[in-house]
């Protein structure tokens, strides 16, 4: 752009004119040299005072980003109007440099309305919307009138923030000077409205639009969709003349947030056969998160080959979602070639956690653990998801030693890392880890959280310590939520306590705090473990008619239970066969669990019967029964079951025991003689044996259910599984510690009985956790009080 040299006899006005339009036109070209040109020969003519032709200059810098320039501009102009002023406190607040911005906006003798508009688009720009909401606010009350542009900047700041009571009063003052019919102003209302969750007021603002574009529709749209109201969501979308692709994402996004995966396919498919629109980044994220939700590869290959044909690029949020597809559809390795090819960088934690879930299912988490490495960053999250993939593949000293990396180097562990760390741990029974994880939240200070709280409960009910259970408990004070009653109840009836977990129950019923169905196994499986029949039947009948929770299976199976324990088969019977649902192997195996503890054979077999129906390889059907018979001496008829379930090729499952020492776990059977203390551990047991018989123990041979000589039947209950970790542990441990043993089945009675008696013989708590629940042996007697 070449400039004409002014002639002598051109009047000032005229050059300041013809300059003017000049930098206008290098505004627009973006030009910065033929500005700094104009500039030269302005200070050449002496035109420089002149507050017009600055003004326009000023702007060209502000506009060109050459903040210096406007500085100097502004610093060396003899006078200065608003305009001035605006000018340059908008290139400040736009730049980010707040505190000059303020400096500036202080400093301006009489801020108009575009002065503090200025400030609010700047704080907004930045995400700072508390403090454009603030400054708003002070504009109105020094009295001056917002325009248009203010208002839809503000709203933004309100939809952002979910301010909804600033955005009320602010689309009073909207009302107040007319502005409501202006479309930009209706759609920032319509937005503040949608976005802070007053779906009526949206309504109201959308239905009094005599003007709307296709933003208008869209956010309507977007609203609807999000808040789950999908028929009145398709419904605009329908009314709509020419849907855009903003339009049709909102429909197939809302279609996937709220779970129709195939509803949005079925858009996805309508839009590429109907719509001029073609997606975009936006539609296929959507549509490869319904793919991987409903774990359809086939699908999701098909649309990966419609991006390939369709030239996409794969990079960014597609690539991610990409990712994700593969892993949770079933396709990890052809997950792992994207990031081989495409690298590591942005992929994003939701992919990387799919990718770490897709590795863990096949087994293999080191290619996780490459990855996770090779991330440029690595969030709590990213952290969170890596320890529990190793901690749910069996890798528990991985879990840890990162877990201790994460505390040393990494982002500071958040109550959730701490939660789902003791989770994994609680399903493990590790106490020792356990406490170790629970003194790391005490020096993070997230032991009082709510979340990490209700995870220790269960952590330390799964791993036999209910006294610090409970101690958690009582620590959450007036934190506590429904979360925090209900792991609590369900751990005091786990460990025998059950007339605890029912005051606690009623406890929580009294303050008003709402149950759910949770809540509701755990305190009915509280009163099966200490037979309070008619409290459990008052419990399941105030769930139904009380709080509304249609019965599962889970309360059927404990209401069984309840009956069956007490001895009342033949209503437990009944009850079966008036459940509503069809009864479960669950259901019929604690009938037939009772059957055997009162020795009904006729019922039993009904229960056998049907369980095999319903499961033919089941072995402990089997079992039950063969042992019902035998425990009324129909040897021959036991033996027959057992000959049969040997035909079938049905294999018992084998009682076994373990014992955690020092980090290692020993596992003993019956008769076991391969542990490497055997002869000590024989002759520790033989000791007992022999000292609690003295103290009146009498070994029940009932519990030997094969026609044996007395004799041999007492050698085989003296060398049960429990027995022999009991006596190891003994041998392993100091005086004063807590034996914690496990059992994958029930206890015996026999060992019941013993256990008791060594309880008080050697002085010691021993907590025997089985299959249903948890035995805490102390001085000659058991929490379960033998029922």
């Amino acid at each position: 752009m070449g400039i004409t040299k002014p002639s002598c006899t051109t009047s000032y006005a005229s050059h300041s004119d013809l300059y003017a339009d000049v930098l206008q036109s290098a505004i627009k070209s973006r030009d910065p040299f033929v500005g700094r040109s104009v500039h030269a020969r302005i200070i050449k003519h002496g035109l420089h005072l002149g507050v017009f032709l600055m003004n326009n200059l000023l702007n060209f810098y502000a506009k060109t980003g050459s903040f210096s320039d406007v500085h100097c501009v502004f610093a060396e102009m003899p006078l200065k109007t608003i305009f001035s002023w605006n000018t340059i406190l908008s290139a400040y607040a736009k730049r980010g440099n707040f505190e000059a911005a303020q400096r500036v906006f202080d400093e301006i003798p009489e801020p108009d309305s575009v002065s503090w508009t200025s400030m609010i688009v700047g704080y907004n720009m930045l995400g700072r919307f508390d403090n454009a909401i603030h400054m708003f606010l002070r504009m109105i009350s020094c009295g001056v009138s917002p325009t248009q542009f203010t208002f839809t900047n503000v709203l933004a700041s309100c939809a952002a923030t979910e301010a909804l009571d600033i955005g009320r009063k602010v689309h009073s003052f909207i009302v107040k000077l007319g502005l409501s019919s202006v479309v930009p102003v209706a759609n920032s209302l319509l937005n503040m409205y949608a976005k802070s969750g007053d779906s009526v007021m949206a309504k109201v603002v959308f239905d009094r639009m005599r003007l709307k574009d296709k933003s208008t529709w869209n956010t309507m749209i977007s609203m609807h969709m999000h808040f789950g109201q999908l028929d009145l969501g398709l419904a605009l979308f329908q009314e709509m003349i020419d849907p855009d692709i903003v339009s049709w994402n909102s429909i197939i996004t809302g279609y996937t947030h709220q779970g129709h995966d195939v509803k949005a396919l079925e858009i996805f498919s309508l839009m590429l056969n109907s719509s001029s629109s073609k997606p975009d980044k936006y539609t296929l994220g959507s549509i490869l998160s319904a793919c991987a939700n409903l774990e359809n590869l086939k699908l999701g290959k098909q649309i990966h080959a419609y991006m390939v044909r369709a030239n996409i690029d794969i990079s960014g949020a597609v690539r991610n979602a990409l990712i994700l597809m593969y892993a949770k559809a079933g396709g990890i390795e052809i997950a792992h070639r994207i990031v081989d090819i495409t690298g590591i960088s942005n992929l994003d934690v939701i992919a990387f956690t799919s990718l770490l879930d897709g590795f863990v299912k096949i087994g293999d988490i080191n290619p996780a653990r490459d990855i996770f490495d090779s991330l440029e960053f690595r969030d709590v999250v990213a952290w969170t998801a890596m320890i529990v993939g190793y901690a749910q593949n069996g890798l528990l000293s991985d879990a840890l030693d990162l877990f201790r990396k994460m505390v040393r180097e990494g982002p500071k562990p958040n109550n959730y890392t701490l939660a789902a760390v003791l989770s994994v741990f609680s399903s493990l029974a590790s106490l020792g880890h356990g406490k170790q994880l629970h003194a790391t939240a005490i020096r993070l200070q997230e032991a009082s959280s709510i979340s990490v709280g209700n995870a220790l409960i269960t952590m330390y009910s799964r791993s036999g310590s209910i006294r610090d259970a409970r101690k958690v408990f009582k620590q959450i004070c007036s934190n506590k939520n429904k979360l925090t009653w209900t792991c609590m109840i369900i751990a005091l009836a786990q460990h025998g306590f059950g007339k605890d977990a029912v005051e606690l129950f009623d406890t929580m019923l009294k303050l008003d705090i709402e149950p759910d169905q949770i809540t509701y196994v755990g305190v009915l499986s509280a009163c099966s473990h200490v037979g309070l029949v008619q409290q459990g039947k008052s419990y399941f009948s105030l769930m139904k008619n009380a709080h509304h929770i249609e019965p599962t299976s889970s309360h059927y199976a404990c209401m069984i239970d309840l009956l069956g324990r007490a001895g009342l088969l033949e209503e437990a019977y009944h009850f079966i066969k008036n459940m509503p649902v069809e009864p479960d192997v669950i259901a019929w195996g604690s009938l037939l669990a009772s059957c055997r503890v009162h020795k009904n054979v006729d019922l039993a077999k009904v229960a056998a019967e049907n369980l095999l129906l319903l499961d033919p390889n089941n072995s402990g059907a089997y079992s039950a029964l063969a042992n019902t018979l035998s425990a009324c001496g129909r040897w021959k008829d036991a033996a027959m079951i057992r000959k049969s379930m040997k035909d079938r090729a049905v294999k018992k499952e084998q009682g076994i025991t373990w014992v955690q020492i020092q980090n290692k776990v020993h596992i003993f059977g019956v008769e076991d003689g391969l542990h490497p203390q055997r002869d000590a551990i024989y002759r520790m047991i033989s000791k007992i044996w022999m000292e609690i018989k003295k103290m009146g123990f009498i070994p029940d041979t009932d519990s030997v259910l094969h026609d044996l000589d007395q004799e041999v039947k007492e050698q085989i209950l003296r060398h049960h599984s429990e027995k022999l970790a009991i006596a190891f542990a003994l041998l392993n441990t100091p005086g004063y510690a807590t034996l914690r043993i496990m059992k994958n089945l029930r206890v015996c009675n026999d060992c019941h009985s013993a256990i008791k008696y060594i309880s008080k013989l050697v002085g010691r708590e021993i907590i025997v956790r089985d299959s249903t629940r948890f035995h805490h042996f102390n001085d000659g007697s058991c929490s379960c009080q033998d029922y």
